[in-house]
């Protein structure tokens, strides 16, 4: 019994592994690509790759091996481009507020500084940076994620800081 609770072709930990994974998996990859679409189906294909090698897989070892097969899929598929994250355009609807006109203006040009910024990081500190400041995810997670020291998502993140304030200014609080 106690095998049969750990192996990942019981359905019931099957689901409790993709419920677990699936939404940090896809945004791992989408932060690399730029393509939600994509990353969905990179992270699908790497759930059916496992549950039909699911009798070979070490349940302990699962998440660890989800994110090699969404990495290693989504570098075949873009080994020979530079990958560029595009933010989707989230307008600043100007609903019935107080906010001036000048002022949304300069939040607009604020934000799309922001995004090219955050664009034109290199893809190591771009995939930390998000990790962490859109998914909340702690360095020690980001660690986890990506296979590298927690030392390394530091540098990373400190890179990325520098890099965002050379181009944002140091008024930037992060």
């Amino acid at each position: 019994m106690s095998d049969q609770k750990k192996s990942l072709c019981v359905e019931r930990n099957f689901d409790s592994l993709f419920n677990s994974h699936y939404e940090t998996a896809r945004n791992y990859i989408y932060y690399k690509c730029g393509n939600l679409q994509q990353a969905e189906d990179i992270v699908q294909d790497a759930f059916v790759k496992m549950w039909k090698k699911c009798a070979e897989v070490i349940f302990e070892k699962a998440k660890s091996l989800l994110y090699t097969i969404c990495n290693n899929a989504m570098r075949n598929e873009f080994d020979h481009q530079k990958v560029v994250l595009r933010h989707r355009n989230t307008a600043i609807k100007a609903e019935k507020n107080n906010e001036s006109p000048d002022f949304l203006l300069e939040m607009e040009d604020f934000r799309a500084k922001l995004e090219s910024a955050i664009s034109n990081l290199s893809d190591k500190e771009r995939e930390v940076f998000l990790l962490s400041r859109i998914d909340k995810k702690t360095y020690k997670e980001i660690a986890d994620i990506t296979n590298i020291s927690v030392k390394a998502v530091e540098r990373r993140m400190s890179n990325a800081f520098i890099n965002l304030r050379k181009v944002l200014g140091d008024h930037l609080k992060f």
